[in-house]
């Protein structure tokens, strides 16, 4: 299925197709147990990264062939891309590592197609909560997921107008203090902690407003649950206020896929 033939809607299906298969074995692993190791950086990672991606990558080949991919654990063990075309897919195939080993549900099989330096497709799948959520320009869905991965028919969701006192998500595993104090700032309602993509997710359905954060992510930590916010009306911008741009950027190494400090929001209140 070329990229450039078919329809962002089949697209966006097939997407779902892989995120589902990948899901269902990083669950399975979640429930029986797996492997923990640690990389370079002291991060960790697991056997269901391992498997998830394996499957995704497959699935990739199989119905996008011609594009590039990165995904995280390739680019770990040195599948560093030395260079990304107008039209890229972002890969994590288990977001939220630490809350999976912690025996947290809030873990994410992400998947996003960049355009132009945008995330134009994404889809995030939490396998254990059963939430699948999709987007593209100028759609964005949720669905719930069954015990054998059959996923219900999908609903719309859009952002929500964000009242006098925000609602908050931030990392429930990452936090940093220049987060907090912006947090602090806020006046918030309240501070609702969330592994994962999830908080973009939790933002594009109209069940959160901000979701801050300066410690450091990567770009397939938030490509996909960034195309189904900005797919529901919200935005991603930088802490001088420019939409976040996915691609290489300056610097050495893996640093070339590091993102800026940044604010995912709903719809502002005018």
């Amino acid at each position: 299925m070329p990229a450039q033939t078919a329809t962002d809607d089949e697209l966006l299906s097939a997407l779902k197709r892989i995120a589902l298969k990948a899901g269902r074995a990083a669950h399975d692993l979640f429930i029986a147990g797996c492997a923990v190791g640690h990389k370079t950086d002291n991060t960790p990672v697991t056997e269901a990264d391992n498997v998830a991606e394996a499957i995704i990558l497959d699935g990739l080949s199989k119905t996008l062939p011609g594009i590039t991919v990165v995904a995280e654990e390739a680019v770990s063990a040195g599948g560093m891309p030395v260079e990304l075309g107008s039209e890229f897919l972002l890969v994590d195939p288990l977001d939220g590592t630490r809350e999976f080993v912690g025996g947290k549900g809030d873990f994410t099989v992400n998947i996003a197609l960049i355009r132009n330096g945008e995330p134009a497709l994404g889809v995030v799948y939490a396998p254990v909560r059963g939430w699948l959520f999709a987007g593209r320009p100028g759609h964005a869905e949720r669905a719930d997921v069954d015990a054998a991965s059959n996923a219900s028919a999908a609903r719309a969701i859009k952002v929500r107008v964000c009242g006098p006192k925000p609602d908050v998500v931030a990392s429930h595993s990452h936090g940093d203090p220049v987060t907090d104090d912006i947090i602090a700032k806020l006046n918030a309602r309240s501070v609702v902690l969330v592994g994962s993509s999830l908080k973009f997710c939790l933002i594009a359905a109209g069940e959160a407003d901000i979701y801050p954060r300066c410690g450091r992510t990567m770009q397939w930590d938030t490509a996909a649950g960034d195309a189904v916010l900005r797919a529901a009306g919200g935005m991603t911008t930088t802490l001088d206020g420019k939409p976040l741009g996915y691609g290489l950027r300056a610097g050495e190494g893996v640093d070339r896929l590091a993102n800026p400090a940044f604010i995912a929001r709903g719809q502002p209140n005018s």
